[in-house]
């Protein structure tokens, strides 16, 4: 089935602010043929994303960086274990007329002072976040960086943005994973990744000095 078998009743945008929230009537085709009731339902149109994980093969550091995202408060009022300010890879969401590298190599300068070396390399090919209620869609680069002045704050004034940077060696990285320090789809994923390829990218990085 594709998206011919979707009949869309009715659409019309609820919200027009920051994100974009539409609204759906539809009915589409079951998988036993037939056609289903018609279905209400709401769709945030929050555009779409590129993950970096800036590592640096040579010092065997990850370039992190800490925010806080206010869709956490309703979890973190609850669940205070769940935490409002979030350790994060480096994330932006792709402008009109940007490649994915385009925002990769952006966002990296943007939110934690260091520029990408050399090529991009996909960890993971582009998902959807949460299909059922979100059209965004992510990919997740791998991008090699100089950690040596790596930290300080960062971000930019006009977004808002309050962004603290900071490195931790890939071994302290996946301690983090294990103690379920890393709260985010994309940083778990992308530090699962490294922990695979990190003897690769070093054999690499090293090759490449000689």
């Amino acid at each position: 089935m594709d998206y011919r078998d979707v009949d869309i009743i009715n659409h019309q945008r609820g919200w027009d602010g920051y994100f974009k929230l539409d609204v759906y009537e539809l009915r589409h085709k079951q998988f036993n043929g037939d056609q289903s009731q018609i279905i209400r339902r709401e769709v945030l149109e929050r555009g779409h994303a590129v993950a970096v994980l800036p590592y640096d093969p040579v010092r065997d550091e990850v370039v992190l960086i800490e925010q806080f995202r206010p869709a956490t408060l309703s979890v973190h009022k609850n669940t205070p274990e769940m935490p409002a300010w979030l350790t994060e890879i480096v994330a932006g969401i792709v402008e009109p007329g940007e490649t994915l590298q385009d925002v990769a190599r952006r966002e990296t300068i943007e939110e934690s002072g260091c520029s990408i070396i050399g090529d991009l390399e996909i960890i993971i090919p582009r998902y959807y976040a949460s299909p059922g209620c979100s059209s965004e869609t992510v990919q997740i680069f791998y991008g090699q960086v100089d950690s040596e002045k790596a930290g300080g704050l960062h971000g930019l004034d006009e977004e808002g943005e309050d962004i603290r940077v900071f490195t931790k060696s890939s071994d302290e990285c996946f301690a983090m994973l294990r103690d379920g320090i890393f709260c985010n789809a994309p940083t778990i994923m992308a530090i699962q990744w490294l922990m695979l390829n990190r003897d690769r990218l070093r054999h690499a990085a090293r090759t490449s000095v000689k």
